[in-house]
Order: structure tokens, then sequence, then C-alpha cells
């Protein structure tokens, strides 16, 4: 019974349908409630269904609807006879009805001027009687005394505009007297307008950040796969380096050991040689020995011509001897190897490791570090104010007297001197510029910065699409967003810029025998950035530092 009710309730005044009616997307309203929320919409010429929000041009006619009439008209015949079902007995959480007496129902309706919540049976009257035709019916809820004015005990039907709260009528003739009033009913109206456009703005920025987490999620399968393709790659690459040391170190080795075996079987041969002499030597001592002891004159006489004759026709074999070979050269040149190899991988691998670095890079500190990021750039004629001369390769500007004969271009200052990079800057980047002549505004902007005209929209510095340090010979500042802040550091000639645009960092330096830093922005770049100059009376040269 309980769901039957529901089904044929209207969903804005949750209420029993009053000659229901039924618009074309299929849902079903009171003729009064429907009529009233298409009143307000005339002036707009859109209509639009309370629940699904679906839209209707022109006006829809409202047709009553046969079958929910009879409906209703037979669920207010109807009484529960029966005992209900488990699930329609209060339980924590429910609203009870405050008319049950024993084991309470579930409220499905509560009454602003009953200040009470009654469940299906009990609420009858309410739809049958005449006395409570005039009685407001909510959805059942536990806060009724919220609906009650504390002071009076009245229901609170007004909204005091002044005060920003919600009154009853006796509060209008008390503290409230002469205070801007409105019923609830109206306020509830307006707020419901604003409340449309919160609305709409909460799922603009809801969509927004979805969009965001898509892309990020995104960019997150992309770092990993493209890590793990690099991961991959790199063991391969090593992998193969790994073997290639390995192979050389084989064939080194066999080098080593082919001329050991060469040297050690030349020098044993030799070896053998000379034990041979010396055994052959030995032997004929010996004889000599024993012919010098001999009594038989004619026998040594005899002996002794033979024996000096044979020890005299044998010399000393012809074979070199190395007695120094050593491989002492051979360490030398592998440990020399081992430390080549080793350097270069450092370095190669810092390189490497500095080119996929994704957090910020290490704070430059001297200008040899600042140069490590230093990038080329070009001024953009297509952009340059006419009374500007481009020069060196457009790497120069001077503010001059005469008109230049360049052509139409959209993306042209035409009324400001000034004039933008070619290059689009996105990374880690340093760049240095030096001025001369009256004084310099260097700049970075966004691409989409106002050209023609000369409003805050299009002055560098003026406006929320660009940033400038000005630079004299006098005085220096910094200008964004139409805001300036005084710079009281000594400019030099030279300038160098430092942007990070990943961690929203800007900074400008004074660039002598130091760096001295005249300002730092810290923000959030949404876009790329440019290069620019606004020039007066001066000129302007990007520099092309040398490591």
């Amino acid at each position: 019974m309980v769901e039957a009710v529901s089904s044929i309730s209207c969903s804005i005044c949750l209420d029993l349908l009053k000659d229901p009616v039924t618009i074309p997307c299929g849902h079903s309203y009171c003729m009064g409630c429907i009529k009233a929320c298409l009143d307000q919409e005339d002036d707009k010429g859109i209509y639009s269904c309370p629940q699904c929000r679906q839209t209707f041009i022109p006006r829809p006619v409202l047709n009553r609807n046969t079958m929910f009439s009879e409906l209703v008209e037979n669920l207010k015949k109807t009484r529960l006879q029966a005992a209900p079902p488990d699930h329609y007995y209060a339980g924590p959480g429910d609203v009870e009805c405050d008319s049950c007496t024993g084991r309470k129902l579930k409220a499905v309706k509560s009454c602003l001027v009953c200040l009470a919540s009654f469940c299906e049976a009990h609420l009858q009257p309410h739809y049958e009687s005449p006395a409570f035709k005039k009685h407001k019916l909510v959805q059942a809820s536990k806060q009724l005394q919220e609906k009650i004015c504390s002071h009076h005990d009245k229901l609170l039907e007004v909204y005091c505009c002044t005060d920003q709260q919600c009154i009853c009528y006796l509060c209008m003739l008390d503290e409230h007297k002469g205070h801007d009033t409105v019923s609830a009913a109206a306020e509830r109206t307006e707020k419901q307008r604003q409340f449309g456009e919160k609305y709409l703005e909460s799922q603009k920025r809801i969509g927004e950040r979805e969009k965001k987490i898509q892309e990020l999620r995104q960019t997150v399968d992309t770092l990993k796969h493209s890590a793990q393709a690099a991961v991959e790659d790199s063991e391969r690459i090593f992998t193969e380096l790994i073997c290639y040391i390995k192979k050389r170190r084989s064939e080194l080795k066999k080098v080593i050991r082919a001329q050991e075996k060469t040297e050690v079987s030349r020098a044993e041969g030799l070896l053998e040689q000379l034990e041979q002499q010396v055994a052959e030597l030995r032997r004929r001592d010996v004889e000599l020995k024993q012919l010098s002891h001999t009594e038989d004159h004619i026998h040594f006489l005899q002996s002794f011509q033979s024996l000096c004759a044979s020890h005299g026709s044998e010399v000393l074999p012809s074979i070199t001897v190395y007695p120094h070979i050593s491989f002492e050269h051979v360490k030398k040149s592998v440990s020399e190897l081992k430390d080549q190899i080793q350097d270069v991988c450092k370095k190669e691998v810092d390189r490497i490791s500095g080119e996929v670095q994704i957090g910020p890079p290490a704070e430059a500190k001297t200008r040899e570090d600042f140069l490590t990021y230093s990038c080329q750039l070009t001024l953009d004629p297509n952009t340059a104010n006419q009374i500007l001369c481009l020069s060196e390769g457009n790497r120069k500007v001077t503010r001059s007297d005469k008109v230049q004969s360049y052509p139409d271009h959209p993306d042209r200052f035409t009324s400001i001197n000034q004039v933008l990079c070619r290059e689009h800057l996105s990374g880690v980047c340093y760049w240095e510029v030096e001025w001369s002549g009256g004084g310099v505004g260097v700049v970075v902007s966004y691409k989409e910065i106002s050209r023609k005209g000369t409003g805050d929209e299009c002055w560098f510095g003026h406006n929320d699409q660009s940033w400038m340090l000005f630079c004299s010979t006098s005085s220096g500042g910094f200008y964004h967003n139409n805001t300036s802040t005084d710079i009281h550091v000594p400019c030099s000639s030279r300038v160098g810029v430092y942007l990070d645009h990943r961690a929203g960092t800007l900074s400008f330096y004074s660039v002598s025998d130091t760096m001295t830093l005249l300002h730092r922005v810290q923000t959030t770049f949404t876009q790329p950035l440019y290069s620019g100059f606004w020039v007066n009376g001066t000129s302007v040269k990007i520099l092309t530092p040398i490591q």
C-alpha cells in the first residue's frame, strides 16, 4: 500500500496526485503544481520537467491522466484492513507514526499544521476530511520542531531577507518589524534559481576535475609503459654491452696466453740446448782432468790435441734471450681502459638521468648552472609594432623614428611598442638579453594576449596574460595584472631570465661577475609562454650565451 501511495504521489508537493496530468517525458504531477512550475519559466520560453530536466519547446499541453485519477480515488476508499507486513513497521532511523498505539508503523507524511507524522492509515483523514484540506503535508520528517518558531510556537512561513532567517508571521510584527520579508515559498523559488546556477557550476567543476583525473590517469599509464620500455631496453643494451666486454676480455686473455706460450716455448728450447752444452762441457772437463794426471807422455800429447780442438769449435748458441719479458704494459692498458669506461658511463648516465628527470631540476646557483638550460630565441616579425626595427637575424630590436613596411598580420601589436619571439617556452629555459638606452621591458607572455589597441589587455604586465620586468638606468620594477612591485637592486645592462614552466617559477637576474636576483615569481602557468620586449627609446639584443 505504501509503495502504491508513493508511486502516485506528486514529486512537487509530495501529496497524492490532485487532478493528475502527464507531461511529454512521462512524469505525472498535480495540475496546479506543474502549472505553477511552468509559469515560472514563461520568461525563458524553454520549459523543463522538475524530475528528469528534459526540456520542451513550446510549453507542453497539460492533459488529465484518467488512469492515475481512478487509482487515487480507489486508494482514498481503501483502508488497511489486515495487519501490515513487518517492513511497514518503524525501525531504527525511521519516522514513527504519532497516532499508532502499540507497535508503531512507519510514517509516510508529516503535517506542518498538526506537527505530527502519520502512517498511511492515519493519514487518510487529511485526504478525505475538509477540516484538513488546508493542512500542509511534507515528506515524513523527524525535524518538525525545526519548522516551528521557538518564540511563538507558530509555523515558520516567512523569510526575513534582512536577517537571512526563517520567521513566523508574529515575528514580522515583533523583532523583525520593518524588515524586508517575503514568503518562504517565494524565497525558495529565488534560492532554487540560485541553486540551479550553483548546481550547474558544481557540475562543470566536477566535469573539469573528472577530465583532469582521466588525463592524469592516462599520463600515469603512459609514464608506466614508457618507463617499463626504457627499463627493458636499458637491460637489453647493458646486457649486450656486458657480453661485448666479456668477449673482448676473452679475446685479450687468448692473446696473452698465446704470447706466453710462444715466449715460454722459445725459452724452454734455449734452456734445453744450453743444458746439453753444459753437460758436454762437464764431460770434457772430466776428461781433461783425467788426462792431466796421466804419466804416459805419448797418450797425453795425442789426447790433448784432440780434446782442445773439439772444445774450441763449440760456440754459445745465437738464440736471443729476453730476461725481462713482462706483461705490465698490458695490465696498465687494461686499467686505463677501465677508468675510461667508468668515466664515460658516469658522464652519460648522469646526462641520461637529467633528461628523464620528472621532478624540478636542482636549483641553479652559478651562471654556469643557468647556462646548462640555455635556449635559442628569435624575434617574430609578424608581432613587431611598425616602429620597431629588427636586425641581426631577428635577434635585435630597436625603436625607430621611421615606420617599417611590415605587412598586415593578426599577430602584430598595432599601437604599442612591443614584440614577441617565435619559440614557445614550456620546460626549463634560460636566456640573456642586453639592452641600452632609456628603458626596456623584459617579458614572458601567453600567446593569447590582445594585439589591437592601447587598452590594458594589450600592454605587457597590465593583464593576467603577461609578466614584465622593467629596467632603466634610474629605476626598476615588476608588473603583472596591472600591479607593480618596485625593485631596489640595481639592474645591469645584461639581464638573465630563468623559467621552470612546470614548477611555475620565473626569475630575473642582473648578470655581471655574479648572478644577482632582481625578482622571482611563483605561480601556475596554464599555457606555453613566449619571450618578448616592450621597447622605449632603446635597443634590446637576445644574446647567445657560451658555456
